[in-house]
């Protein structure tokens, strides 16, 4: 069979699925023909016969996506600024969005003689491990509550032979003591939505991803924002800052968080390939 045939039967297919968020004009063509791609070892062309062990192979990866199971659970791995991360349930999946979240710290580390960068809530170290790609010589640690996150992040950082370090424990409690007062950029991207909110989330989040990265299961979904806000002053250097992603509509609310902690210059920014979330860019309280 044709390519072009392989490729419009899975869009169909993937259209109809009510565990897929269709928010995305297109996103299943895009989907179809990442999975082809996945399968073939690289871009079909239309014309293309795909042999039919390979259109099994590829229809049982579109049922699974029909479930609503993550595209980068079912490669295994996933593209992040120029780097393959190897991605497994158990963890948040990596998003391109977060992009811009990893732009602002290299930005601002690069400016630095001798970077420190600490990424709470790490995951597979998507910020952390782009962070230690793009600025060599950075001091970076990434810390996350779960053993299972910091297992994967290790194992991309051996993978990729990246220096980043990760540990695990609650947002600051397992970073290095030495590290207080000089770090140049926390990163952060929380968990903010608010405990009733959960269950408003589109399947293939709520029911594939940890839920304690969806949540802090606080009312609001500020908990663990408020205290990264109250916490982080005593690690940042006098010139350092606090990078926190969110969605646009917790924008207002990250701000005053901050604002109320004493950071200085807090403000909104968007950008990357899908500028879906914001980050909340602050400096250290004076």
């Amino acid at each position: 069979m044709k390519a072009r045939k392989v490729l419009a039967d899975a869009v169909e297919v993937l259209k109809a699925s009510p565990a897929i968020d269709h928010w995305q004009r297109g996103r299943e063509r895009i989907e179809a023909e990442d999975l082809l791609w996945h399968v073939l070892d690289h871009e079909p062309e239309p014309a293309e016969d795909v042999s039919d062990a390979d259109r099994r192979t590829f229809d049982r990866l579109v049922r699974r996506r029909v479930k609503g199971e993550p595209i980068p659970y079912i490669k295994g791995y996933t593209e992040f600024r120029g780097i393959e991360l190897r991605v497994a349930p158990g963890v948040f999946v990596p998003r391109d969005a977060s992009e811009n979240l990893a732009d602002q710290a290299i930005r601002r580390l690069r400016t630095r003689r001798r970077p420190v960068h600490v990424d709470l809530a790490t995951g597979a170290g998507t910020i952390a491990l782009a962070v230690a790609h793009e600025v060599r010589k950075a001091d970076v640690v990434g810390t996350d509550v779960s053993a299972e996150a910091v297992r994967q992040a290790r194992a991309n950082a051996r993978r990729l032979g990246l220096g980043a370090r990760f540990v695990t424990g609650d947002l600051f409690a397992s970073v290095p003591k030495r590290l207080a007062g000089s770090v140049d950029v926390i990163t952060f991207h929380p968990p903010y939505v608010p405990r009733r909110e959960v269950r408003d989330l589109p399947q293939e989040i709520r029911d594939w991803e940890p839920m304690h990265t969806l949540t802090d299961r606080s009312v609001d979904g500020l908990g663990l924002v408020q205290r990264t806000a109250r916490e982080a002053p005593d690690w940042l250097s006098p010139e350092g800052w606090l990078l926190v992603e969110v969605s646009p509509d917790r924008v207002r609310e990250v701000k005053s968080v901050l604002g109320g902690a004493g950071f200085r210059d807090a403000r909104s920014t968007k950008g990357g390939p899908i500028p879906l979330t914001r980050v909340i860019v602050a400096k250290r309280p004076a």
